[in-house]
């Protein structure tokens, strides 16, 4: 195992080019224009410490660059991670073997060029042009360009312990907003896990992103029956919004008892129905009658009329859209209880006169592609150039968004847009050419970490592999 990452490398007899250079591999042909440029990508990449992607970056814009004729006969990889990434193009092929199998990709099947982002551990990987021969065990390449037909490294497992360089920057990402959605719909475990660390760290003061996203109705019925007590304090500030899906955990309920479950939209785990038969009492007695046991006695048949409607009404409203917790401005526009001024008319939001309540989210904006394509954000979108086949779209998680580029740099599953709450998350997939940001009023753009989220704010850039482009834009009035 040397210092550069790969173990034994040791070239193939041939009549190109072959580079190695800070754990990066290079084959190219001689005659090729691209030449110089691929050779002088690899040794800024190695120079600044990049790794296999940022080198499959580099190569992807160089022969972008020459495009005018034939794609040209090249091919390099390095490590990402414990893993690989492979660029090939033209004539030239790649082999990689890991404990799972063996991988091939062929620059012929492909009408620019083929990446792939092999996960570990690698045991062999193997770059050659046409006319390549066998490799000398006896030959050893330490580093350099030579003339061959191209390049084999025999790895150990030793290269699955590279991760600890990008551990780093992942550590700072870790302060970002993170969210239950980012994780790939089969992993199905974790997701609870993540929120319920998540809710005490970030979101102190609402309880809204991580408790709605499916079946906001089936938690709010078990929750409230454990602070009755603070319901009936709270008993001024009632809300009508949230009546209607409190009478469908407790059917046995009456009308008016709604009102004081809406208050508890403080408390994070119970919404509604917290203390039902008490609150029942004491709203019904007053009003209607003056004995408590008349209101619970005629609390079933009139409740079991009305709740029919009510239910019937809230499905329609929101459809499938997700329950968060907002506040109403002054014109009844439901909003984010973090933002000082209504996204919908402007006004501002006085956060000591309002009391967030459970409500279905509104759309959170529209990203807009450098073609013109615009995507609502009322749901998870899936991009890549073959987005079909995801598991993601497969499973009914998210929407398939294709995006295509001349050069090739999208991904078949490229990058995941999540939504949690109020947030608009980014999760790139584990993409060759990964994905940038360029936040707002900020010249530069910078790279996300592949499966982790980030989330981004209005007004926000994002490049998708090396060309494609899109913009998320926020609803105003």
């Amino acid at each position: 195992m040397t210092d550069q990452g790969f173990g034994v490398v040791r070239p193939l007899p041939g009549n190109g080019l072959v580079a190695y250079e800070g754990g990066l591999l290079l084959v190219c042909d001689s005659a090729e224009s691209a030449a110089d440029a691929l050779i002088e990508a690899l040794r800024e990449t190695a120079a600044s410490g990049g790794d296999g992607r940022a080198l499959a970056r580099r190569a992807a814009q160089v022969l972008a660059a020459n495009m005018a004729s034939d794609p040209a006969t090249c091919a390099v990889a390095g490590p990402v991670g414990g893993g690989v990434a492979v660029l090939v193009s033209g004539s030239a092929s790649a082999t990689i073997v890991t404990s799972g199998g063996e991988t091939r990709l062929a620059g012929s099947d492909s009408l620019t060029w083929a990446d792939r982002l092999v996960s570990g551990p690698v045991e062999r990987v193997e770059l050659s042009l046409p006319g390549a021969g066998s490799p000398h065990p006896a030959v050893r390449f330490a580093g350099g360009i030579v003339h061959g037909g191209g390049l084999v490294g025999d790895l150990t497992g030793e290269f699955a312990a590279r991760p600890a360089a990008p551990a780093e920057p992942r550590l700072l990402t870790s302060e970002l907003p993170a969210t239950g959605f980012h994780l790939e719909p089969d992993l199905v475990q974790p997701q609870p896990q993540q929120p319920q660390q998540q809710q005490p760290v970030e979101r102190p003061p609402y309880p809204m992103a991580d408790q709605p996203p499916i079946v906001p109705g089936p938690p709010s019925g078990p929750q409230p029956m454990e602070p009755p007590a603070y319901h009936t304090p709270q008993e001024p500030p009632p809300y009508l919004p949230p009546q209607e899906p409190l009478y469908q955990p407790a059917q046995e309920q009456p009308p008016p008892l709604p009102e004081q479950q809406q208050f508890p939209s403080y408390d994070e785990p119970p919404l509604s129905g917290n203390g039902i038969g008490e609150p029942v009492g004491q709203h019904m007695g007053p009003p209607d009658h003056y004995d408590p046991p008349a209101p619970p006695v005629l609390g079933p048949p009139d409740h079991y009329d009305q709740p029919g409607p009510p239910q019937q009404e809230q499905h329609p409203d929101h459809g499938e859209r997700p329950l968060v917790y907002g506040v109403d401005c002054k014109n009844d526009h439901f909003n984010d209880p973090r933002v000082p001024y209504c996204a919908v008319c402007g006004i501002a939001l006085v956060q000591r006169t309002l009391v967030p309540y459970k409500g279905p989210r509104p759309s959170l904006g529209v990203l807009i592609l450098d073609d013109g394509t615009a995507l609502p954000l009322e749901s998870d979108y899936l991009l890549g150039r073959d987005p079909e086949r995801a598991p993601e779209v497969a499973g009914g998680t998210a929407r398939p968004a294709k995006v295509t580029s001349p050069d090739g740099s999208v991904s078949r599953r490229h990058l995941r847009v999540a939504l949690d709450g109020w947030d608009v998350n980014l999760v790139d997939l584990g993409s060759v050419n990964g994905t940038q940001i360029q936040p707002p009023g900020d010249p530069n753009f910078y790279d996300i970490p592949p499966n982790e989220p980030v989330t981004i704010a209005p007004g926000t850039t994002v490049r998708v592999g090396v060309s494609r482009t899109l913009r998320f834009e926020a609803h105003r009035g």
